[in-house]
């Protein structure tokens, strides 16, 4: 009880608003850190090693209905907002942000950026694709415009008193073998992102964090027992 209790504070400070005197420095983060997000997401689909759990389902349905792996993302996005109505969870700008500009970006760093043929620029491209995707996560959710779609859903649902850990990992495990069986990428760079990206964001949101609002006249509850 007192974890739960615990996490759902944890979600409300992070939803606490932000001074408006740093709404222009706020929209550079969300633009700069989503441009980088997709172009990052970009580099390890070219990378050619195994993609991330949510970009196996979009490339899977690529290959399985034709189009190409950023539309599906927004076409995902959206169907992944849908799924907020039940559960009343609120979107800001930068959801609606998250939604489209990422999966455009997508789709012009795979049109701009050529797959690497040898195995070492894949290993290189890889990586730094990995760090640059926690860099630009830092800068969007820094911003405080709102969390992204699918970030947004696995919040929404733990705010009803599951572990954020455990809803995570059932969402993305589901989407993966989804994206698996309809035909998407599965290989290394699946892996090292799910090791890599938790810590890498750890150190990276607290990094571009801007200052939180909060109430002056209430104290933090006290977990219950």
């Amino acid at each position: 009880m007192r974890r739960t209790t615990s996490g759902r504070l944890k979600i409300m400070r992070l939803l606490l608003p932000l001074p408006p005197d740093r709404r222009l420095l706020r929209l550079t983060m969300l633009l700069c850190g989503l441009v980088l997000y997709g172009l990052s997401s970009g580099l390890i689909l070219q990378a050619g090693l195994g993609v991330d759990p949510w970009d196996v389902l979009h490339q899977g349905l690529a290959r399985t209905f034709g189009g190409q792996v950023g539309t599906w993302a927004i076409l995902a996005s959206v169907g992944v907002l849908v799924l907020w109505l039940p559960l009343r969870a609120r979107f800001g700008v930068g959801t609606l942000a998250n939604a489209v500009l990422v999966g455009v970006c997508i789709n012009l760093t795979v049109w701009l950026v050529p797959a690497p043929q040898r195995l070492a620029w894949q290993g290189a491209m890889l990586v730094a694709a990995v760090a640059l995707n926690a860099f630009a996560t830092g800068l969007y959710i820094g911003a405080g415009f709102g969390p992204g779609p699918r970030d947004g859903l696995t919040t929404a649902v733990a705010a009803r008193g599951h572990s954020i850990r455990l809803v995570r990992t059932v969402v993305e495990v589901t989407v993966l073998a989804a994206g698996w069986l309809l035909g998407g990428s599965v290989g290394v760079g699946t892996v090292l992102y799910a090791v890599a990206i938790g810590p890498l964001t750890h150190l990276t949101i607290p990094l571009f964090a801007l200052g939180k609002v909060r109430p002056r006249s209430r104290r933090p509850d006290r977990p219950r027992t």
